[in-house]
């Protein structure tokens, strides 16, 4: 979504019965919306219902500010749906978190500096110095946190001070090298974007490109995800593979599993900011 398109964006999801997708559409189409962009998905082992849909706020007749209360109290009640609304003059507002390795950072503000985003990106947030000079490269503000086992909860409690401040919607973990505790994590339920090698649960550690190569491994991938506090194991956004064979060194499959770690983790990015994903229990629906 863009600001200039004066929009809104409706995400939900409830319990599947006849009657659902024509409400919705009534619902924008009586008060003089102009539906943009629909898509739906019936999960029919669960019976649940689920709908992106997009209109123009031109002509609409409720005002923005009331939209969400006349959408509960019209629709969301007698449906039991969890649902949530955005408009496109809100722009999404990033953290990045990033410990020694730039690839994914790199690519991150390439596409932002190229304006292929309608996000803004106020602070990376760092437990190394390393990536201050990128930062500074960009114009954004850097702040590193060093972290230990016995300050790591005083070090979080700085972080997210910092992300209050600066009006952070959702963070992106580029390669960030610690794990977040329960308490950071749920400040912000589905939105923390972390991004790993698909390797895991196998050839998990600090070397895992070796113990594959060791393995003899035939194929290499990258997975993102949003952050839960199961270890790697939240809903996933995005994924994505690459062949290898015999002749590839251990230095060629570190290049080839970084470049699918960048490019998977900035496609996940771009599905959250413009607000493409749903989640429903361990899931992501993720629609086009």
């Amino acid at each position: 979504m863009k600001a200039n398109d004066n929009t809104a964006v409706l995400l939900l999801y409830c319990p599947d019965k006849p009657g659902i997708l024509a409400a919705v559409t009534e619902f924008i189409n009586q008060h003089k919306g102009n539906i943009l962009y629909l898509d739906q998905y019936v999960n029919r082992e669960e019976q649940v219902f689920f709908m992106r849909i997009k209109w123009d706020l031109a002509d609409f007749q409720i005002p923005k500010e009331k939209i969400e209360e006349y959408f509960r109290t019209l629709l969301a009640i007698r449906y039991d749906m969890n649902f949530r609304l955005y408009f496109s003059d809100a722009k999404p507002r990033m953290a990045i978190f990033v410990s020694k390795m730039s690839h994914c950072l790199y690519d991150l503000l390439a596409r932002y500096a190229a304006g292929e985003w309608y996000v803004d990106i106020p602070l990376i947030i760092s437990n190394h110095p390393d990536m201050e000079s990128v930062a500074n490269r960009f114009g954004i503000e850097f702040h590193c946190f060093p972290i230990t086992k016995e300050n790591k909860a005083q070090q979080e409690a700085l972080q997210l001070e910092l992300l209050v401040k600066h009006k952070v919607t959702f963070c992106v973990l580029a390669r960030y090298m610690q794990i977040l505790s329960p308490e950071f994590i749920e400040q912000y339920p589905n939105r923390i974007i972390n991004i790993h090698h698909s390797f895991l649960p196998a050839f998990a550690g600090a070397k895992p490109y070796h113990a594959a190569h060791e393995r003899g491994v035939k194929i290499i991938g990258a997975t993102s995800h949003y952050v839960t506090t199961e270890l790697d194991a939240g809903p996933i956004i995005e994924q994505d593979v690459t062949r290898i064979s015999h002749k590839d060194t251990v230095d060629e499959l570190v290049k080839k599993g970084r470049d699918l770690e960048k490019i998977v983790l900035s496609h996940a990015v771009e599905k959250h900011i413009e607000r493409k994903t749903l989640t429903y229990k361990n899931r992501t629906i993720v629609f086009q």
